[in-house]
């Protein structure tokens, strides 16, 4: 009589099948046949890792989706399947089955597929089995359509926000919107999109890194997001070749820049904090410069004006975030007329004053389209560890 025994784990450091084999930290299901138990005395657990998507409960706009993931054995895998369900628990109705090949396919191999989606809920399942029939299934859920994204005011999230707004300085010259822009901005991330809010103004360089940190050290659960604002003096040095936010004490003359924070600096701590979704925006001069290609082109002499509106995009919110949007590149911006908003500022306002319009959602493909009429022409793309096809929405309550 044969004998299947079903475990569900959420795997953690070292698990043994007789011998220890490393595990991903992801939650999985192994079976092991043990109806000849002498066969699998010296098996091992094939280890499933998710590259893309890493949150087990995802949703997409669209019915293409790309899904990517690594498999580790020590025993030699025998086959890999890919299964396409409505439900954990429904038939399949779909299915992939991979062989691998290579003696290192056998024991480690990436595998990236373009999937085609159902509109509504879509199960997939991964199913590892070694030669010795040990099987290990991991699965992630990505919800697909229309309704699927507008369902995103009701899944198990939480937006955040912190904005960093300075006015006044000890010893660079005042600026006049700044602060009035991030309160503005603060009001409609709360009152349209339901974002909980931080708001510090005039902060020196230890107060910024000190809020930072406390975002850094939050628990974030897979779908929440993360907005960060900065509004108010930016500087770039050429000789270093860096942008820099200048914050409330910076010298002027501070040939060392220790009294500014840098780019690179604020990249990387950006880039650290555990929240899967983070989207940064800066209003600052040479605020562009945080990308580093833009950092070492020439200087722009643009001014602003409108431009054409591009096409709205609806992206997903499937893939880890590190995306980020600059008021301009390697050059000064405007502060703009007292009480009157920076240029960028009014169209960040504009755009969230959408309340995204029928769909109820802002995606950062349609807010880019509010400031790409500006010019000089801001600066958007990614950083650390973004993946392709990532997004940040703003769900509108």
């Amino acid at each position: 009589m044969k004998t299947i025994f079903i475990f569900s784990v959420c795997l953690v450091g070292l698990i043994k099948l007789s011998f220890s084999q490393n595990v991903s930290t992801r939650t999985s299901e192994f079976q092991v046949d043990l109806s000849d138990p002498s066969k699998k005395v010296n098996s091992t657990i094939p280890v499933v890792s998710w590259i893309t998507p890493t949150a087990e409960s995802n949703f997409s706009g669209g019915q293409q989706y790309k899904i990517k993931f690594e498999i580790e054995s020590s025993t030699p895998l025998r086959n890999i399947q890919i299964i396409i369900k409505e439900s954990p628990e429904s038939s399949s109705r779909g299915m992939l089955n991979i062989a691998p090949t290579t003696e290192e396919e056998k024991h480690k191999t990436i595998i990236e597929k373009n999937l085609t989606l159902m509109d509504g809920n879509n199960v997939v399942e991964i199913v590892a089995e070694n030669n010795d029939g040990v099987k290990t299934i991991s699965q992630r859920t990505i919800r697909v359509g229309t309704a699927a994204l507008a369902d995103a005011s009701k899944l198990d999230r939480t937006d955040y926000a912190i904005l960093f707004t300075t006015n006044d300085y000890d010893n660079w010259p005042d600026l006049v919107n700044p602060v009035n822009d991030g309160r503005m901005i603060a009001d409609e991330l709360k009152k349209n999109f339901g974002f909980k809010v931080e708001v510090l103004e005039g902060g020196t360089q230890t107060e910024i890194l000190k809020k930072l940190r406390e975002y850094a050290e939050k628990k974030y659960k897979p779908l929440d997001q993360l907005f960060i604002f900065f509004a108010g003096h930016g500087q770039f040095d050429q000789t270093f070749g860096e942008g820099f936010v200048v914050t409330k004490e910076s010298l002027a003359n501070d040939e060392a820049k220790t009294t500014y924070l840098s780019h690179n600096r604020l990249r990387s701590i950006v880039n650290n904090i555990p929240c899967e979704h983070i989207f940064l925006a800066m209003d600052v001069c040479f605020g562009g410069t945080f990308d580093q290609a833009v950092a070492h082109r020439g200087l722009d002499d643009d001014v602003y004006k409108e431009a054409t509106q591009a096409e709205i995009v609806t992206r997903k919110l499937t893939y880890k975030t590190r995306r980020y949007l600059t008021s301009g590149g390697k050059e000064y911006v405007p502060d703009g007329r007292p009480g009157m908003n920076s240029p960028f500022a009014r169209k960040l306002l504009e755009a969230f004053r959408s309340r995204g319009g029928k769909s109820m959602i802002l995606s950062l493909g349609a807010l880019t389209t509010y400031v790409e009429a500006l010019k000089p022409q801001p600066r958007s793309g990614e950083f650390g560890d973004n993946a392709p096809g990532s997004d940040f929405v703003f769900v509108a309550k």
